[in-house]
């Protein structure tokens, strides 16, 4: 399980959410410390249906290679707002699912939910809303979420609030639109390896060149990975031509689970 935190991402919504004109190092960490501490949380805490990381691994991770998240905690407010700011758990599934509060430089309306899950902490919630609230959210925008994987959204409670936040959620979704981000870093890599920026502290400490060309090629498979299980529709699943034969394209070969048999 890999959660992807962008410091871009992280700073914009320093400035642009929380009003930070200049936000430190403090601030930032901030944010991915609250984050992570939803995501932990019940390995630390109680709660009416908890889940361990072991749980949310296999809620979350359809195919092996594909267990990159995207992450966001609600609420997010300015420092000033947090006394007479209410929150309910619709406001907190309605933010959730914001792109701004994503903390990943890419847009989860650009591809289709493969699963998620919420987290939400609070001494006092009803397991009863929060399940109308994911059922409602799910239902409000099917296009995002893959037809093939029905009710992939996992919800979970924690009866110990945050300690700066009497209700709260964190988001963890595992989204094919990552796969932007994933492009973005490729062609920055290929950029500067074209020039071999930066290779010589690598290969002073026993790296070959070959490694990287490698690690790049292992991207792309990964790219393709998510741009194939985001254009599979319910019909192909069901008359198997998705996980049929054995199926190669330019740059992966699939097997009839889906599965990476070998790479050319």
């Amino acid at each position: 399980m890999v959660s992807v935190i962008d410091n871009e991402t992280i700073f914009d919504i320093c400035r642009r959410t929380l009003k930070v004109k200049s936000p430190d190092y403090s601030n930032l960490n901030g944010l991915v410390a609250n984050v992570m501490s939803g995501i932990t949380c019940s390995l630390r805490f109680p709660g009416q249906l908890n889940t361990d990381l072991r749980k949310l691994a296999v809620n979350l991770v359809p195919f092996p290679r594909l267990h990159f998240f995207l992450v966001g905690s609600a609420p997010l407010h300015t420092a000033d707002s947090a006394n007479f700011t209410s929150v309910s758990i619709p406001d907190l599934t309605s933010q959730m699912f914001n792109v701004n509060n994503m903390m990943a430089a890419c847009d989860p309306k650009n591809g289709k939910y493969l699963t998620a899950s919420a987290v939400f902490r609070g001494e006092v919630i009803s397991m009863k809303d929060v399940d109308l609230c994911m059922s409602a959210a799910q239902t409000k925008l099917p296009g995002n979420f893959v037809e093939w994987i029905p009710n992939n959204i996992k919800s979970s409670v924690c009866n110990v609030p945050a300690k700066n936040a009497p209700l709260s959620a964190t988001f963890i979704a595992n989204s094919t639109a990552i796969q932007t981000l994933f492009q973005r870093i490729g062609g920055q890599f290929a950029a500067m390896y074209k020039r071999k920026a930066f290779v010589h502290w690598y290969t002073a400490e026993g790296m070959e060149e070959v490694e990287f060309t490698e690690a790049e090629a292992n991207m792309r498979d990964i790219v393709n990975e998510y741009q194939q299980y985001q254009s599979v529709g319910i019909d192909d699943v069901l008359n198997g031509d998705e996980y049929g034969a054995e199926e190669k394209d330019d740059d992966v070969v699939v097997d009839g689970d889906g599965e990476l048999v070998a790479e050319p």
